[in-house]
């Protein structure tokens, strides 16, 4: 069944709204880093480092401020074992899985048409 914005905003009137806390979670969720760390995790329990590699460009504070952003909003689990040195992995909670199931196709439609959204010009430009 396809659901309308309308039909959204009309059973949540505020939804949205300035100060409103989906505005927040939205933004935690459609930030760049912030898809990227949770399509990551999609494929399954990362360390670190596994994060790091896989979501090239993102700095260690950045990582570190996603994540714990993340986890706060209940949507990634970190898990930290007792070992030297220190293992920590992060994973979806089910609320992470289940907008992942949401979010992949617009990661898909992403990856399907980006190439042609945006020209070579484009692209060098914002490769600098």
């Amino acid at each position: 069944m396809t659901v309308s914005y309308a039909q959204i905003r009309e059973s949540t009137p505020q939804i949205f709204e300035p100060g409103c806390s989906t505005r927040v979670i939205l933004d935690h969720v459609m930030s760049k880093w912030g898809v990227l760390v949770l399509s990551s995790l999609s494929d399954g329990t990362r360390r670190w480092g596994e994060l790091r590699r896989e979501v090239g460009g993102i700095s260690e504070k950045m990582l570190a401020s996603t994540l714990r952003t993340l986890t706060d909003d209940g949507l990634v689990r970190r898990e930290s074992f007792p070992t030297v040195p220190p293992h920590v992995e992060y994973s979806l909670t089910p609320l992470g899985r289940d907008l992942m199931e949401r979010m992949l196709p617009l990661v898909e439609w992403v990856a399907d048409h980006a190439d042609g959204m945006i020209d070579r010009d484009q692209l060098d430009g914002i490769r600098r």
